[in-house]
């Protein structure tokens, strides 16, 4: 293992990551709301420990090996999460606690959105540009900028890249050399900010709250500079401006890749893994929709509409968004919007979850094997669209299944020993794995009030959510450190 060469590229990262420290500086500066020192303190110590790591350790050379890959992926989240918080904890307003600090930035980064604050609205500008920021860029996931600038600095990116991207099939690339994919699916992210950005502000919204929002609605992160998130601007055309936005970044950017540099939308209609999306995205809706009409939750059938559309939207998608309490509907409706969030986005997007296209997977091997029993002699093949899948794929999704749900439940089980009640540790611990935030019980509107060893858990939870589990988990292999 390669210790010196992890330590000069994490040094660069962290002095890269300390330059994230001045747009909210800029910001305080033009809204002069007294909360730019914290930003610059943050910048300068971030700056200072990150050339401290680089500079003893600049002449190291090593080529990565996978192994190396992994730890840098895992390490490059842990300490830029650490560094996150900082600034959090150097601020007088909010007044946070060092797990509290920590929280807040590791939900921002991995695009989990749930948050420890009330009162978001009355917080300096700075602080809540700095929220959404971090949620942007931890959306794509930084590791994709890194991977774009490290070969530049000299290093090889590939095995850093097939660590982090998600979903099952790990080795195709979409452009021969990593650093130009990586800019490529940056190009297209920024594109489709501004587009967002463009639309908010077009609907209604104050430039700032529409960079913001957009932020973190590309990233399918859920943080808003408001206790009542997208609720609080009470408009249907922002409401489906947001969802629009959603159903595109939950998609698998690869798509977007070869739409854009084929100049050919049909690879969108051609992808199986969009149809059952889209398909679960309408299932959702309609039975969402038909609850409520049926118990009257709303006072008229576009009112109704408008509210199961944004809410299965952004709850399936892992987003968290919110125009009403979903916790407050029918029982029923928010543990099966809970349970979508499980299925997430599509591989290769900035949504949560195991993945639609791993789910799908378990369920066509479910069928192979009920067809096994029916003709135990015939050889069934796994098929995605036209493409006959080996069966080391299949046995790697189901490895991951059971994997995903062994850390769910000691998860689960952990934040029930720190007193939480079932359906608080339950909806915690699927808000948090899954990256989506919001939950149910006391987390239903923030986790402010929860014990800080419940708040560390989440935390690694979401860390584990974010790294698709296998990433984290193989770090705990004795196989790992002896190879």
């Amino acid at each position: 293992m390669q210790f010196r060469t992890i330590i000069k590229i994490l040094g660069q990262l962290v002095a890269l990551f300390s330059l994230t420290m001045v747009p909210p500086a800029l910001v305080s500066l033009i809204y002069k709301d007294g909360g730019g020192v914290p930003f610059v303190l943050a910048f300068i110590f971030s700056v200072l420990i990150g050339l401290m790591a680089y500079y003893p350790n600049r002449k190291e050379q090593g080529d990565l090996k996978a192994r190396e890959g992994f730890l840098i992926v895992v390490l490059f989240w842990l300490v830029l999460g650490a560094f996150a918080a900082v600034p959090l904890i150097f601020l007088s307003e909010p007044n946070l606690s060092f797990a509290d600090a920590v929280f807040e930035a590791f939900s921002g980064l991995t695009t989990t959105g749930a948050t420890v604050l009330t009162g978001i609205e009355y917080l300096p500008k700075s602080v809540l540009f700095y929220r959404q920021q971090l949620q942007w860029l931890g959306g794509m996931g930084i590791i994709v900028l890194a991977v774009a600038v490290l070969p530049m600095l000299g290093v090889g990116g590939m095995q850093l890249y097939r660590a982090e991207t998600p979903g099952p099939v790990k080795d195709s690339k979409m452009t021969p050399r990593i650093a130009d994919t990586a800019k490529h699916l940056w190009y297209i992210y920024v594109t489709l900010t501004l587009a967002c950005t463009l639309a908010y502000a077009w609907a209604g919204m104050s430039w700032f709250d529409a960079i913001c929002h957009a932020f973190a609605t590309i990233a399918i992160g859920g943080f808003s500079t408001y206790d009542a998130s997208i609720g609080h601007f009470d408009s249907p055309m922002i409401n489906a401006i947001c969802v629009f936005f959603l159903l595109i970044a939950a998609a698998n950017f690869s798509l977007h890749y070869a739409a854009v540099a084929g100049r050919n939308i049909k690879v969108y209609f051609r992808d199986p893994e969009l149809k059952v999306f889209l398909f679960i995205q309408l299932a959702l809706v309609v039975l969402c929709f038909a609850v409520l009409s049926s118990k009257q939750v709303y006072s008229n059938g576009d009112e109704t509409l408008d509210h199961a559309l944004f809410q299965a939207v952004s709850i399936s998608t892992t987003a968290g968004f919110a125009t009403d309490s979903f916790a407050a509907w029918p029982l029923f409706l928010p543990i099966l919007l809970i349970f979508s969030s499980f299925i997430g986005g599509c591989a290769g997007s900035t949504g949560g979850g195991m993945k639609v296209v791993r789910v799908f997977l378990l369920y066509l091997q479910g069928i192979r094997e009920l067809n096994r029993l029916v003709h135990p002699r015939a050889i069934y093949s796994i098929k995605l669209g036209r493409k006959a899948l080996p069966d080391k794929v299949v046995e790697a999704v189901w490895g991951f299944f059971s994997a995903y749900a062994l850390v769910f439940v000691i998860i689960m089980i952990a934040l029930l020993g720190t007193g939480l009640d079932n359906i608080t540790a339950f909806s915690a611990t699927a808000a948090c794995l899954n990256n989506l935030g919001p939950g149910l019980g006391d987390v239903a509107a923030h986790y402010g009030d929860i014990p800080d060893s419940a708040k560390w858990i989440l935390t690694l939870a979401m860390v584990f959510g974010r790294l698709e589990i296998f990433t984290l988990l193989v770090l705990f292999t004795p196989t790992f450190w002896r190879g």
